[in-house]
């Protein structure tokens, strides 16, 4: 299908089914809310074959570019009918399952999350390494069925919600760097596994801490080989740092026709609103361009750091600016309107640090695409 078709079908799908589809939240709504209407709204999507579209076929997809997997994630999150940032789990992990997993397992699992039947996380981060993967902790070690898992992740986004981890190990020596890393799924019910939320400023409890004490992992559940690893996380954070970055550009934009609706014209200051505008522009400009680079079979790269950067620095603004036209609704009202703009407005103070912090990705810039030598 063709991204013209495909965009033609969808709308009037969504027109129709919007019913179902919609909930009285229409996209805010506790961090529960947001998942089981996620699930909802993927499930019917799957069923439909929406959600099967820019999906390989051997793992329940029905082929075609993945443009069409992009307008699909702008269509639900510009009709508020998903929240952007748990809905582009499936664009960050999926990717790298088709890539990495031996084929049965991939087929087996990726319906899955696509259908919205299970939520998976992501387990790179630890206590004192941060963005720093090279120098994780948490140790895999050899058993005679399969892999023992030992240590602690933090910042897993909906760990408490999900049946699988694509989790990254130390299985080469202390000092082995990048060098001795090794990718697992990993079934989060396994004995041994304790999550713990970890509640945000914006009081949602989206990330929590993760302790793996001697979890057992069969070797069938590696991604890619041993110490193949750092090659996974390389093909998995493009993606985080592209397709999913378009679903939330649509979202923002959404969301300033919001304020522009919502706030009086004389509250929104006019050098302000013009320079969110003006990034919100060329981040969406820089955003298809991957999303087209994606799709005419090129590999996303550090160069994805750049969408990274316009997307931190639109998002504070939009909020910014919303901050100091809605003042009196953020602050005082209790009403779902104001209560969700503060909400965001808090969240956003985290545009620079998820994904990447922006001095990570400054450095990935300066390093890997302008050639300006080694951190020193």
């Amino acid at each position: 299908m063709d991204l013209d078709g495909f965009r033609a079908g969808l709308d009037e799908w969504l027109a129709r089914e919007m019913p179902a589809l919609a909930p009285g939240h229409r996209g805010a709504g506790t961090l529960d809310e947001q998942v089981a209407q996620l699930a909802k709204v993927k499930r019917l999507a799957y069923d439909a074959g929406w959600m099967r579209w820019g999906w390989p076929e051997r793992v329940g997809g029905l082929g075609g570019s993945p443009l069409l997997r992009a307008y699909l994630g702008e269509a639900l999150t510009s009709a508020d009918l998903v929240e952007p940032g748990i809905y582009s789990m499936t664009e960050v992990l999926a990717p790298t399952m088709v890539d990495y997993a031996a084929p049965e397992l991939a087929a087996a699992m990726v319906p899955r999350l696509l259908r919205g039947d299970e939520t998976w996380c992501q387990g790179f981060s630890e206590p004192g390494t941060g963005s720093n993967l090279a120098a994780l902790t948490c140790r895999a070690a050899r058993g005679e069925d399969g892999w023992r898992v030992t240590g602690q992740k933090v910042w897993t986004s909906l760990a408490q919600y999900a049946r699988r981890c694509v989790l990254l190990t130390r299985t080469g020596p202390p000092d082995s760097a990048h060098r001795g890393i090794t990718a697992l799924f990993v079934d989060m019910d396994t004995p041994g596994i304790t999550v713990r939320p970890i509640e945000t400023i914006h009081g949602a409890a989206e990330f929590c801490e993760v302790f793996f004490d001697d979890v057992p992992v069969p070797f069938d559940r590696m991604l890619g080989a041993e110490g193949q690893g750092w090659s996974v996380a390389m093909d998995l954070l493009p993606y985080e740092r592209s397709t999913a970055l378009w679903h939330r550009g649509a979202h923002l934009q959404h969301r300033l026709g919001r304020l522009l609706e919502e706030a009086a014209a004389d509250a929104l200051d006019p050098v302000e609103l013009g320079e969110v505008v003006q990034l919100l522009a060329a981040l969406r400009a820089r955003s298809r361009a991957t999303q087209h680079r994606m799709a005419a079979g090129g590999r996303l790269g550090p160069e994805t750091s750049v969408d990274k950067v316009l997307l931190a620095t639109a998002e504070q603004a939009l909020f910014d600016l919303a901050q100091g036209a809605l003042a009196g609704e953020m602050l005082l009202a209790d009403d779902p309107v104001g209560a969700r703009w503060r909400s965001e407005f808090l969240y956003s103070r985290a545009a620079t640090i998820y994904g990447g912090s922006a001095e990570i990705q400054r450095n990935i810039i300066a390093r890997r695409l302008l050639g300006l030598g080694e951190d020193r």
